[in-house]
């Protein structure tokens, strides 16, 4: 999926983490421009309500910087085609798109995220003993991505920086890499 900037298009998708012989899950909207993690759920249920909360903590935190232009991308996955769903992005004045059936490649981003969040945190998924464990090395990720991990097609920024740059045009280092000017 293509972005035409900042909060234009965003990408959501779900996965499912191993926890004590069991699975939690984790839903993320990803802004597929910045690659920012902008809203995230974790849960110990497969039911609609976590995607539900996960969308409307997404229009809490950066409801000012969404607009009817936004596109929430998903897969045809039953969260995603619910009447819940669909109604909560319609009320909030979203759009709604979809891969085509059995296409992967419209929201590869968004399962390469997940791809790179599981092996990073593969030292920790077996010590989890709980729910509560999961989801705080889960959170701590999170942070750690948006704020910390420097990504090679974000001129060598984090997400969070690299919105930073592309919202002010200001460099955090103070310069323009090399390769940028």
């Amino acid at each position: 999926f293509e972005s035409r900037g900042p909060r234009a298009i965003l990408l959501t998708d779900i996965t499912y983490i191993p926890l004590n012989g069991k699975f939690c899950y984790l839903s993320t909207i990803l802004d597929a421009c910045t690659k920012q993690v902008l809203s995230y759920a974790v849960s110990e249920s497969l039911e609609v309500d976590f995607v539900l909360e996960m969308v409307e903590r997404l229009v809490q935190n950066y409801g000012t910087s969404l607009n009817k232009e936004t596109v929430i991308h998903s897969d045809q996955g039953t969260h995603y085609t619910s009447l819940k769903f669909i109604q909560l992005v319609e009320s909030r004045e979203l759009r709604r798109s979809m891969s085509r059936r059995g296409n992967c490649w419209d929201n590869a981003p968004q399962e390469s995220f997940f791809g790179h969040m599981k092996d990073e945190l593969a030292g920790e998924i077996p010590g989890w003993t709980s729910f509560a464990d999961a989801k705080a090395s889960i959170d701590r990720w999170m942070d750690y991505y948006n704020q910390d991990r420097c990504q090679w097609d974000l001129a060598k920024l984090s997400p969070n920086e690299f919105y930073e740059y592309i919202s002010t045009g200001e460099h955090p280092a103070g310069m323009l890499p090399q390769w940028v000017k």
